[in-house]
């Protein structure tokens, strides 16, 4: 008993030793890495924006229920996000594999059997044994002792593989979002040019009009009448893009929706208010954003993952230990039970394929430039979230800046449109000069209202680059729930 016992005390030792060590380098994001410089955390350059946060949820930041509806369906029904659902329930199913190799293994065997042992000898004597029933049954206890970490290794790696599936369904919830709202906004603002461009139309058949009359009285020739047939033609020609463009519009948020194309919403094809957050958009800053942005967070896991598998490939390199414990019983039938019928046996199994050390070498260095590549992947995707919000930035402030001239201009427009209607109401001029007027306010009108729909669009771009949209709800955490995509 003072022998076994020390046996396992030994065993005992072994297994602590094996909780303490482990080959290949541990994780740590790289100093050298983009994100950990300063200058990747600074604010902006553009604006309009300020250092306040991001919410949480921006498309409330509309104050539109139809858009807070329609995003909420996207996000419930999406078959993108029901892809991205399912990658991560497959990636968390290998980390449970991955991590059972922490625990013991048990194996059972057995089962019964008729016949007798080969007597040939016997046979040449005249005697055959006997055929009787037989049985046999054991059973085995193994457990690998992680001497050199190879086992965790892969679990740190099959953990940051998981982490990266739900920063991967983090970035399909933004994109869905972001999406949403963008169909909703050009379905919106596609309205709105179409019900000027309508009213083109209706100025121009007017014009259309007054020439004809104006012809035929002998006050106007067959070339302004043409003219303006012309000039209403090409106006009416406008319209269907428009239609189409909507129609798509339409369709796009019906699929984003998880619904069939023509289930798109009805209540969004009369809309011609486009949705636009007034004011100065709340952006933070640059280190917000790399915290934020799912993309950036999927990247490193991946680099954390990397940088396990150098010392999962390290540990080839090592023997194995394996501690066992196995026992069984075999006889006849009639025996079963007695002590000469059963064996067992403890001790360590270790293993050690020599190895090829060109060949194990050749892995660790392919795991080492792996995790190189995927350093720069990393670097990279902070450049390009940096970029992104940049130039989002600048293209909506210059679009706001193109805005204030032709909010000016319709002004000016609609004063000089007012003056001629006065004008032609108190006689003093003629219809055409006042149809000209209008027509003119008609045209600044569509230019304004092409650059309130691409100010809608900007905004949006803007949101998706910064990367919000994903966070849970604040109902869901003061109920104590944690997303699967937050959790760490």
């Amino acid at each position: 008993m003072t022998s076994f016992a020390f046996r396992i005390a030994s065993l005992a030792a072994a297994a602590a030793l094996a909780a303490c060590a482990a080959v290949g380098p541990d994780y740590r994001q790289p100093p050298e890495a983009l994100a950990s410089q300063p200058a990747a955390g600074k604010p902006f350059a553009e604006a309009p924006a300020n250092a306040a946060p991001l919410p949480a949820h921006w498309w409330r930041l509309y104050h539109d229920p139809l858009l807070d509806k329609l995003v909420e369906q996207a996000l419930a029904h999406n078959t993108d996000l029901r892809q991205a659902v399912a990658n991560l329930e497959r990636e968390r199913a290998i980390e449970d594999e991955t991590a059972g190799a922490r625990y013991p293994t048990i194996g059972v065997n057995g089962g019964p059997s008729f016949g007798h042992v080969s007597g040939l000898s016997l046979l040449q004597k005249g005697y055959e044994p006997p055929s009787t029933f037989n049985y046999s049954a054991g059973a085995s206890l193994s457990y690998q002792v992680d001497l050199f970490g190879q086992i965790r290794r892969a679990i740190e790696a099959s953990q940051a593989s998981t982490q990266s599936a739900e920063a991967a369904l983090d970035l399909v919830r933004v994109n869905v979002a972001a999406g949403t709202a963008r169909a909703y906004a050009e379905a919106c603002s596609t309205g709105l040019r179409l019900q000027i461009a309508q009213k083109s139309v209706s100025l121009q058949q007017d014009a259309v009009n007054v020439t004809d009359r104006l012809q035929r009285a002998g006050r106007a020739g067959a070339i302004d009448a043409n003219r303006a047939r012309a000039q209403l033609q090409q106006l009416n020609a406008a319209l269907p893009p428009l239609k189409a463009e909507r129609q798509g519009a339409l369709y796009r948020l019906a699929t984003l929706t998880g619904a069939l194309p023509q289930d798109f919403p009805r209540e969004v094809a009369d809309c011609t208010v486009p949705p636009r957050v007034a004011g100065v958009l709340p952006v933070g800053d640059g280190a917000a954003l790399l915290r934020r942005r799912p993309d950036v967070r999927q990247a490193e896991r991946s680099l954390a993952a990397s940088t396990a598998r150098i010392g999962v490939a390290t540990a080839e390199l090592y023997p194995k230990v394996t501690l066992g414990l196995s026992g069984s019983s075999a006889g006849h039938a009639d025996g079963f039970g007695r002590k000469d019928t059963f064996a067992w046996s403890l001790g360590p199994l270790i293993s050690w394929t020599i190895p090829n050390t060109g060949v194990a070498q050749a892995r660790i260095a392919q795991a080492e430039a792996g995790t190189r590549a995927a350093l720069a992947k990393f670097d990279g995707t902070v450049l390009t979230a940096l970029r992104e919000t940049e130039t989002a930035l600048a293209t909506y402030a210059r679009e706001l800046d193109r805005r204030a001239a032709l909010q000016a201009s319709r002004d000016e427009s609609a004063k000089v449109a007012a003056q001629a209607r006065q004008l032609y109401q108190n006689g003093r001029t003629g219809y055409l000069d006042s149809l000209d007027a209008e027509r003119s306010l008609a045209a600044s009108e569509a230019a304004l209202a092409a650059s309130e729909a691409q100010l809608a669009d900007d905004q949006v771009v803007l949101f998706m680059a910064l990367g919000g949209g994903w966070e849970p709800d604040e109902a869901h955490l003061a109920q104590g729930s944690t997303p699967a995509s937050i959790k760490q």
